[in-house]
Parts: structure tokens; C-alpha cells; sequence
């Protein structure tokens, strides 16, 4: 069975395509704005900031669209104030959902997301509903093809890492306490390896089986928040067939 891991990945090659692109800056910058505002502008002091510089180099945002957000942020430019808010709610199948924003409009955002989940069998609940379902953990992915994968486990277990999974096909997966994320792919870094993904997510510890006749609609519900220009990252619970995953590989 596929879960959120491959779902995941599959979001962020989607997100190197041209046409995405300006959306995840657009996403990316006001997460840096966020951490500046909150903790200051120097990343070696506010690990927020820094993690959000890191996800930004690895989508090559430019450095100038980075300096700028920062400023922002500090308030050394003006700009717009946004406000983190999360969301919990259920989706097709009773698939546990975490929906994390950053909007200069609560009210036009709950809106506009208890709309799309209406039109996917899902909808939204009360706070606390499914936050005990999920735990924090820093993330990071690289291609199977650029690594060594005894040379990688033991680079990034030295440094910190809890574990590495190596069930997908294209990447190994390395697992982290929040806080040892930085120091371990600075470890990565240091053996030149490039990596897909490096960010602290939300790892279900229990997991919902979505049947084949509902995984579309499942999916195309987490593609369409993640598509919204105030959801920062959804996080969801779910299991699906590798068959119905190959077949979405398969289309492209």
C-alpha cells in the first residue's frame, strides 16, 4: 500500500514544473516572511527562518526573491501581514486531514476550503480532532540513483537521523527528530548529495485504507488544497493500492 510518503513526492516534482513554479515561491516567501517576523532575520538564531531558507534553495528560488521576503518580514520593506492558522477535517473514506495556512484573511480562507472539501465527500472539524494522529518529523528524500544507500544510511544516522525507508522506488527516505533536521542535511550536504525534499512535515501514526473506487477523488482533494494559494502544507492519513498509484504514474 502507497500512503502520503509517495503522494508527497509526487507533489514536489509536480511543484518543479514551469507553471507551478510561481506559486511555491509565492508559498515559500510567505513562510520566510512568518519566520522573520516571529523570530528575526538572522536564520543562525531563528531555526524557523533557516528552515525555510533551506526549502527555498532547494525549489532554486533566487536569493534576491529570498533577501526580499526577509525584509518583509523584519519589516525593513512593507508588505502584507499573514497569519498561520491550521485546519482539521476528515476526507473521502474518514482520511484524517491537516491543512496549514498562512493568509491575510481567516474568514475568506475557512471559506474557501470548507468549499473545496464540501465538493470532495470531506469536510472540515473541531480543532483537536485528528491532531493526536500525527507527529512532527523532519524529511528529507534523495534519489535512489545518487547515493550509496549503507554509505547514506550511516552518513545520516551519525548525524542525527532516527531512521531511512527504503520501500520507494525512486527515493530513499530519511526520518528525523525537528530538531536534528538542519544538522543532518548539512551531513548530506557534505557528501554532495542533492536532495528532492528537506522540511520538518507531519508523519501519521495511524493510517486509513482508501479503496481503489475513492483514491481519485482523494487525491484530486489534496491536490486542489495543496493548489491554494493559502494552504501552506496539507498532511493526510491515508493508504492506497500500489496499483492505483502505478496507474497515476503511468498518466503522467
Amino acid at each position: 500500500m502507497a500512503g502520503h510518503s509517495k503522494w508527497a513526492n509526487r507533489v514536489h516534482r509536480k511543484t518543479r514544473q514551469d507553471a507551478k513554479r510561481s506559486r511555491l515561491f509565492g508559498k515559500l516567501s510567505r513562510e520566510i516572511i512568518v519566520a522573520a517576523r516571529e523570530g528575526g532575520g538572522n536564520p543562525d538564531t531563528n531555526i524557523r527562518l533557516r528552515y525555510a531558507i533551506d526549502a527555498a534553495r532547494a525549489a532554486s528560488m533566487p536569493n534576491e526573491n529570498v533577501d526580499t521576503a526577509i525584509k518583509r518580514g523584519t519589516g525593513d520593506i512593507d508588505g502584507v501581514t499573514y497569519e498561520q492558522v491550521s485546519y482539521e477535517g476528515f476526507g473521502p473514506s474518514g482520511v484524517a486531514l491537516m491543512i496549514n495556512c498562512l493568509t491575510d484573511n481567516r474568514q475568506r480562507t475557512v471559506a474557501e476550503l470548507r468549499n473545496i472539501l464540501k465538493k470532495r465527500d470531506g469536510n472540515l472539524g473541531e480543532p483537536g480532532c485528528v491532531t493526536w494522529i500525527f507527529e512532527a518529523k523532519g524529511v528529507i528524500t534523495i534519489p535512489r540513483n545518487a547515493a550509496d544507500e549503507e554509505d547514506l544510511f550511516m552518513a545520516a544516522i551519525d548525524a542525527g537521523a532516527e531512521d531511512m525507508l527504503t520501500e520507494d522506488e525512486d527515493f530513499f527516505e530519511i526520518r528525523t527528530e525537528p530538531q536534528e533536521l538542519h544538522k543532518v542535511i548539512e551531513a548530506i550536504n557534505t557528501l554532495g548529495l542533492p536532495h528532492e525534499r528537506a522540511e520538518l512535515t507531519m508523519i501519521p501514526t495511524t493510517s486509513t485504507a482508501v479503496p481503489d473506487d475513492e483514491a481519485g477523488k482523494l487525491l484530486s482533494l489534496l491536490d486542489e488544497l495543496d493548489d491554494h494559494d493559502d494552504v501552506q502544507q496539507v498532511f493526510a492519513n491515508f493508504e492506497i493500492s500500489d496499483e492505483f498509484m502505478a496507474s497515476l504514474e503511468a498518466e503522467g
